[in-house]
């Protein structure tokens, strides 16, 4: 969940490694650092808190290097400190380090480092990598620190992406990877190593995506990587199409505006290209399954963490609803540890907007190794997760910088949509006509977001009456329960607001206890199968003088009359689809909400945007 970029060329790599770890900071806030190779020295820089802290401290310092690494960290061991913050030295300050992920021998690592001699001065995990990595290189006898750095991941346990830089070799850096991102960038006679594309984007869009048990080296003039017996591997440049405008503010006040504000766009790409009305028919070839193995499938099993889990929720309603095959959704950190029953006729459907989090990897891994089919539902071209499975249904939405994840999850629903139709047809349950009034529903979609974004005003106004609360509970059933979750999660996400997401029908089995005249409850009253059922459930809070904040269809005549508190009008579209109107309209409450409160709402406290530890 850190951030990693590192720089060898001719150019001077101070600028570019702030720069860089500028574009990763929603991956870990809480300390900064970058080492620079500079005539025979190593100028180290670090410090507590976020990147402007450190661009402080160096601006106006005369580093000039063109070999260096640098960090932005979400603290998993040790407290947020500058002696915590990465990069981390060896004994001698020659050889220095940055690590993402979790080295799970450490300290057992350490105790026999210490007994050897070594001093450490922090109380990260990571430090251990740069003891070890001198260790291996004065037992081999060696300044090649490529061999060193072989030597040295060796006795690691756990996940790790590595860059490091040594003076014993100038202008050379050493990555490693394993369970956790790194990749390459290619440029003319330079080379880029980061954590994520975003970092490079701006330099590069020619890009190498590291495997599990790889270490690179880079040069200026070139990179060799090697598997883990030290043989040279070929691997694949990948020509990525993000701009990368579409990675800055653009005058926005936040990244998530931005991108709240960018889903008609992200959704028509996810779909475009992908559908046709004349004749209906839905493409996805890239899940690369036959017809004859889709019609095998017995069951579906969908697998995310956090909002993703959410995408798969709808999966399941809509998979069973149109492709008539059972379904499941299990969150990802449990689906490994609960000896899951799939098999070769199982379809499991791995939800990530990374194509990092680990949890979901593993679970993918997981149930391959069980013999399930697996496919992804993934944003980032090149990722981990789309080299574990035989299929992608990539979302196309661009870089997603704010942490609380806003245009991605409506992909993600179009994605299942999609998916859900194609198996469908590809069985032979949906009919041609039904077939063509889910497409002509999904093709409006784009058109009526932009109806509610042109409302922003009026849901800052009603967030101006509710910011003050302490507790919200969110109700929704059948396809918008899981949109009730999700609005619960971007309130607390990005406000610090508790809140709970509940299926309305089980209201009265606990939370009801909660309603008072205090408790704001949003309940998602759109047209629908259930919405008898839901004007029952707000007439019950009304009973109980909660105040209720409702989503609905214009000209809904019988939620007027029972007098709820504020309504927040969608467009009319189909069940299915109106989870994500309804997700935009809570998106936008979530964040003036937050706004009022001075919420840092891109980056908030403690979360990190892809979750690569278990």
């Amino acid at each position: 969940m850190c951030g990693i970029v590192g720089y060898t060329g001719k150019k001077e790599v101070k600028d570019i490694l702030l720069n860089g770890l500028k574009k990763l900071e929603y991956r870990g806030y809480d300390s900064a650092g970058v080492a620079i190779e500079v005539n025979g020295m190593l100028v180290l820089r670090r410090c507590e808190g976020k990147i402007a802290n450190l661009e402080k401290i160096i601006h106006n310092e005369s580093i000039i290097g063109t070999t260096g690494i640098g960090h932005t960290r979400w603290a998993t061991h040790g407290r947020p400190s500058e002696e915590n913050a990465h990069p981390h030295t060896d004994c001698k300050g020659r050889i220095v380090v940055v690590h993402n992920g979790i080295i799970e021998n450490y300290i057992s690592l350490k105790k026999r480092l210490e007994k050897e001699g070594h001093r450490f001065r922090s109380e990260t995990d990571t430090e251990v990598i740069a003891h070890l990595i001198e260790k291996c290189m004065s037992k081999a006898k060696t300044k090649d620190l490529l061999r060193a750095v072989h030597l040295a991941v060796g006795y690691l346990k756990g996940s790790f992406a590595i860059a490091c830089i040594s003076l014993d070799d100038p202008d050379t850096i050493v990555a490693a990877r394993q369970f956790s991102p790194l990749i390459i960038g290619i440029g003319k006679e330079e080379h880029f190593v980061a954590s994520d594309i975003p970092a490079i984007l701006e330099h590069t869009r020619n890009i190498i995506s590291m495997n599990d048990g790889q270490i690179a080296k880079l040069t200026p003039k070139k990179v060799d990587i090697y598997d883990l017996q030290m043989k040279k591997v070929s691997a694949q440049v990948m020509n990525i199409p993000w701009d990368p405008v579409t990675a800055e503010k653009s005058g926005y006040r936040h990244f998530m505006l931005k991108e709240i504000f960018e889903q008609p766009r992200t959704i028509e790409e996810t779909f475009r290209g992908r559908i046709s009305l004349d004749p209906a028919k839905i493409f996805l070839e890239t899940m690369d399954i036959s017809t004859e193995d889709i019609k095998n499938i017995q069951g579906i099993v969908f697998i995310g963490c956090g909002t993703a889990y959410h995408a798969g929720i709808i999966g399941k309603y809509i998979v069973e609803n149109e492709a008539k095959i059972p379904a499941d959704v299990d969150v990802a950190s449990e689906f490994r540890y609960r000896d899951p029953l799939v098999n070769k006729n199982t379809l499991v459907v791995a939800i990530s907007q990374s194509g990092e989090t680990a949890d979901t990897i593993q679970a993918v891994r997981e149930a391959r190794k069980k013999g399930a089919k697996a496919i992804a539902i993934c944003n980032v071209i090149g990722s981990s997760i789309t080299r574990e499975v035989t299929g992608v249904i990539y979302t196309r939405t661009g870089p997603e910088i704010g942490v609380a994840s806003t245009k991605a999850f409506t992909a993600q629903i179009v994605a299942v949509y999609m998916l859900a139709l194609y198996l469908g047809t590809k069985k032979g349950v949906i009919k041609q006509q039904h077939l063509s009034d889910m497409i002509n529903d999904l093709l409006c979609i784009p058109k009526q977001i932009e109806t509610i974004l042109k409302k922003e005003s009026l849901i800052k106004v009603a967030a101006h009456k509710y910011f003050t609360k302490k507790d919200f509970l969110y109700l929704g059933r059948h396809y918008n329960y899981p949109i009730a979750l999700e609005g619960a999660l971007k309130l607390k996400e990005i406000s610090y607001i508790h809140a709970e997401g509940y299926p309305a029908g089980e209201m009265k089995h606990g939370p009801i206890a909660l309603i008072d005249q205090n408790m704001p409850v949003v309940v998602i009253t759109t047209k629908s199968s259930v919405y008898e059922k839901i004007l029952s459930n707000i007439e019950e809070i009304k009973a109980r003088s909660g105040l209720v904040i409702a989503i609905a269809n214009k000209g809904d005549k019988k939620l007027e009359k029972i007098g709820v508190d504020d309504i927040f009008y969608v467009p009319k579209t189909s069940e299915v689809l109106s989870t994500i109107l309804n997700t935009v309209t809570l998106q936008l409450f979530a964040y003036h909400v937050a706004e009022l409160l001075g919420c840092d709402i891109d980056q908030p406290r403690n979360l990190a945007k892809s979750v690569v530890v278990e």
